[in-house]
C-alpha cells in the first residue's frame, strides 16, 4: 500500500510547450502546464466543462524525452507526486502545488 502514498496519475493536454531549465551542475529541469477538462450535466440540464490547470515539472533522463517530443497541445498522460512549496515573491509569501512526473505516456496518434 506504500505506493498508493502521495501518487497523482492525470491524463491532459499541455497548456504551453515545456520550459526547459540546464543548471550549472548540468542538471535539467522541466516544467509545463497540464489541462485536464470535465464534462458534465448540471441541474438546468445544461452541459458545463470544467477545466482544472496542473504545474509539471520533470527530472532527469525524462527532460529530454519533453524537450524532443511535447508540445503546446500534445495529450498525455502523467504519473507522479504532489509538492507543495512557498517562495518570497516582492516580500509576500507564495504558495504553489506542483507534481514531479515519474512516469509519461503519450497519447497523440503518429
Amino acid at each position: 500500500m506504500t505506493t498508493l502514498r502521495n501518487n497523482v496519475q492525470l491524463i491532459g493536454r499541455l497548456g504551453n510547450d515545456p520550459q526547459i531549465k540546464t543548471f550549472d551542475s548540468g542538471k535539467k529541469m522541466a516544467t509545463f502546464s497540464l489541462a485536464t477538462n470535465e464534462k458534465y450535466r448540471n441541474n438546468k440540464g445544461e452541459q458545463v466543462e470544467d477545466t482544472q490547470w496542473h504545474n509539471i515539472v520533470v527530472w532527469g533522463k525524462k527532460v529530454d524525452i519533453v524537450e524532443n517530443y511535447l508540445k503546446k497541445g500534445s495529450e498525455v498522460g502523467v504519473q507522479g507526486k504532489l509538492v507543495n512549496r512557498s517562495y518570497e515573491s516582492n516580500g509576500e509569501k507564495k504558495y504553489i502545488t506542483e507534481i514531479n512526473m515519474n512516469e509519461l505516456l503519450m497519447l497523440d496518434k503518429k
